[in-house]
């Protein structure tokens, strides 16, 4: 379900039945060499007027459709002020009062300049589920694939909306270090997860669709991908380093050859017996073929 947006659009699959409501276009930090979601030039970032925002939601309002969910576009709204995004939760409510729940991509740097008593106003207003793409905990990988984050960024951004009484729905990358760097992305990824205790928690394998070359530059060219048996290693490290207390965890999207669902740590021996079966017993867990793989 869709208001007026520029495409290509983009949202969490768990979005896949709210309405899309972009607010923003693109991405205003969009320097990521490992996605390709908003290089596109008609995706260049800017914020869409509220007069606009607001014609939308009355267009909506107004063919009755039952909206129960929505998921603020582009990858970026959260970038807007606190008093843009406030006008435009006010005018949510206002428009679509029987909306219970509403939700948007965040970037750690998003929040740098707000309270949490800013965030606490915006989830009074129903704004109440972050998708943070942490996509690694380690500093190094963070770096090299311009991220412009921390580990410590990145964590404080987690704490903060935890406090404001947001739910966080984290992803990370299986694959992203290659060869070289599984092991301390997959530890040091765990060691954020451990600290900021997310209520969600999703993992996709790192793709390339346009092509590796903008990402190498940032190893030097040593970037050797990870194939099916080493990202299951690398989910393997993964699953043993997490200590969470309640974290419900998915490794299903299109882009995973093995899928993976529970909550941990309570299936966390579930889930690594999984793992290592795959593993030791080729074969014996269905993994996806490429045909039925996707980003």
């Amino acid at each position: 379900m869709f208001s007026e947006y520029i495409e290509p659009l983009f949202r969490p699959p768990s979005e896949a039945r709210s309405l899309i409501l972009q607010v923003t276009n693109g991405c205003s930090w969009n320097k990521c060499t490992f996605c390709e979601m908003y290089t596109a030039p008609q995706k260049r970032f800017r914020p869409k007027p509220q007069d606009q925002i607001e014609q939308e939601l009355s267009s909506i309002a107004g063919s009755g459709q039952s909206i129960r969910r929505i998921f603020l576009a582009d990858g970026d709204a959260m970038t807007l002020s606190t008093r843009r995004l406030s006008e435009i939760l006010q005018a949510i409510n206002r428009y679509l009062p029987n909306v219970q729940r509403i939700s948007s991509y965040c970037l750690p740097r998003n929040l740098k300049n707000k309270t949490v008593e800013e965030l606490t106003e915006l989830r009074s207003l129903g704004l109440s589920l972050m998708y943070v793409g942490c996509e690694t905990g380690d500093d190094l990988m963070l770096a090299k694939i311009k991220k412009g984050e921390t580990y410590e960024s990145s964590l404080q951004a987690l704490l903060k909306t935890q406090q404001a009484g947001m739910k966080r729905s984290v992803m990370i990358l299986n694959g992203l270090g290659g060869k070289k760097y599984s092991e301390q992305h997959a530890v040091n990824s765990a060691r954020l997860m451990n600290a900021a205790q997310p209520e969600y928690l999703s993992t996709l394998v790192v793709s390339f669709p346009q092509g590796v070359e903008r990402y190498q530059q940032g190893f030097g060219g040593d970037f050797i991908a990870l194939n099916q048996l080493e990202l299951a290693q690398e989910m393997e490290r993964l699953l043993t380093t997490l200590t969470l207390e309640q974290t419900i965890f998915r490794s299903d999207h299109a882009s995973n050859y093995l899928v993976l669902k529970g909550t941990l740590n309570q299936d966390r021996d579930k889930l690594l017996e999984i793992v290592r079966m795959a593993l030791e017993q080729p074969g014996s867990i269905p993994l996806r073929q490429e045909w039925q793989r996707g980003i």
